[in-house]
C-alpha cells in the first residue's frame, strides 16, 4: 500500500489514422473479461449500439507489463478495430488506459477515445474520514493519467493506494467466489481499511466482478465506486458529439479474443449471461492482429 503523488510520462506522436465509416460500432479492448463490466454498462444504456469487444487475453494480464509494450498492444488492437468498422474505442482497460491513452489520442487525432480512469473526484468529493482507498494494477499507479488525477482532485485529502496483482487473473480463471479469491480480497483490503477509508475506488475493470467479496470483507461503511457508468456516459455523450447513430434495433454485437475462443464463451454467458459466437484472432510476427476461421 502506498500514497501515491506520481510523475507524469513522455510520449510521441506517430503516424495518423482517420475514421472511414460514421456509421460505425463501439469498439472495446481489454487484455481479457474485466472489460465486460464496461460492456455490460455500455449495453444497459445504450442498448442499440452495436459493440465489437476484443480480449487480449494471449498477452493478459496487462498489470504487470512495460508500459512501451503496453502501448504497442493497444496500437495493434486500435487499428485492428478501426478496420472492423469502429467508430469510437472505448479503453476498457484501466492499464492500457494509463499506460496509453493520451499517446493514443496523439497516434489517431481523428479518432474519438474513451478511458479508463480510477474515480478519484467522486471518491475525494464523497468522503467524510478524508481517506480515499485505489486499488489497481501497478501500471495503472504508473501512468501519467493517475498522476494528473491526484494533482487535479486529491489536494484536501489522503488517497492510499494498494497494488492487487493477484485479482485480475483470478476473474479471468473464473475464481470469483472461492476460498482463494476471498483471501486475496481480504489481504489487499485489510491495509487499506486499517488508513480509516470511507471511499473505495475499483480501479480495474475486473474488479467489478469482486464485487460481492469486496462487499463483504469493506462493510457498509466504506463507499465502492465503480467507474463504468460514468464510461458508459461517457460514450454516448462521444457518439452523439461526433454524429456517431445508435440507430439498429437489435445490434449485432461481436466478442474476439486472443486466446481460447471456447474459454471466453463460457466466461461471456457466466458474467454478462450472454450466449454469443467468439471470434478468434491472433498477432502476426508483425505484431497486428488477424482474424481467423472459426473452429
Amino acid at each position: 500500500m502506498a500514497e501515491n503523488r506520481l510523475k507524469k510520462g513522455n510520449f510521441h506522436q506517430s503516424t495518423q489514422y482517420s475514421i472511414r465509416d460514421p456509421r460505425s460500432a463501439t469498439g472495446i479492448f481489454d487484455s481479457g473479461v474485466g472489460g465486460l463490466s464496461v460492456a455490460r454498462e455500455i449495453m444497459r444504456q445504450l442498448p442499440a449500439q452495436p459493440i465489437l469487444y476484443l480480449a487480449d487475453q494471449a498477452h493478459a494480464p496487462y498489470g504487470q507489463r512495460p508500459l512501451s509494450e503496453i502501448r504497442a498492444l493497444s496500437e495493434g488492437i486500435t487499428r485492428f478495430l478501426l478496420a472492423q468498422g469502429a467508430g469510437v474505442i472505448v479503453i476498457a482497460c484501466n492499464t492500457a488506459s494509463a499506460a496509453a491513452l493520451h499517446w493514443l489520442r496523439r497516434q489517431f487525432p481523428d479518432v474519438p477515445f474513451v478511458g479508463m480512469e480510477p474515480a478519484v473526484k467522486p471518491a475525494t468529493t464523497h468522503t467524510h474520514s478524508g481517506q480515499v482507498g485505489v486499488i489497481a494494477t501497478a501500471a495503472t499507479f504508473q501512468g501519467e493519467l493517475f498522476a494528473s488525477l491526484l494533482a487535479r482532485f486529491a489536494n484536501d485529502v489522503i488517497v492510499h493506494t494498494q497494488v492487487c496483482p493477484d485479482l485480475a487473473p483470478l476473474v479471468e480463471a473464473g475464481e470469483l467466489s472461492t476460498d482463494r479469491a476471498r483471501a486475496a480480497v481480504r489481504g489487499y483490503l485489510t491495509p487499506l481499511l486499517a488508513t480509516g477509508i470511507d471511499q473505495l475506488v475499483l480501479g480495474c475493470t475486473h474488479y467489478p466482478f469482486l464485487r460481492p467479496l469486496i462487499e463483504e470483507v469493506v462493510g457498509p461503511g466504506v463507499e465502492i465506486i465503480d467507474p463504468a457508468p460514468a464510461v458508459a456516459q461517457q460514450t454516448g455523450r462521444v457518439l452523439a458529439q461526433r454524429g456517431l447513430p445508435v440507430t439498429a434495433q437489435r445490434p449485432a454485437h461481436r466478442f474476439l479474443t486472443t486466446g481460447a475462443p471456447d474459454r471466453f464463451r463460457i466466461a461471456l454467458h457466466d458474467l454478462l449471461g450472454l450466449t454469443a459466437a467468439v471470434e478468434p484472432v491472433r498477432w502476426d510476427a508483425a505484431s497486428r492482429l488477424a482474424l481467423l476461421s472459426s473452429s
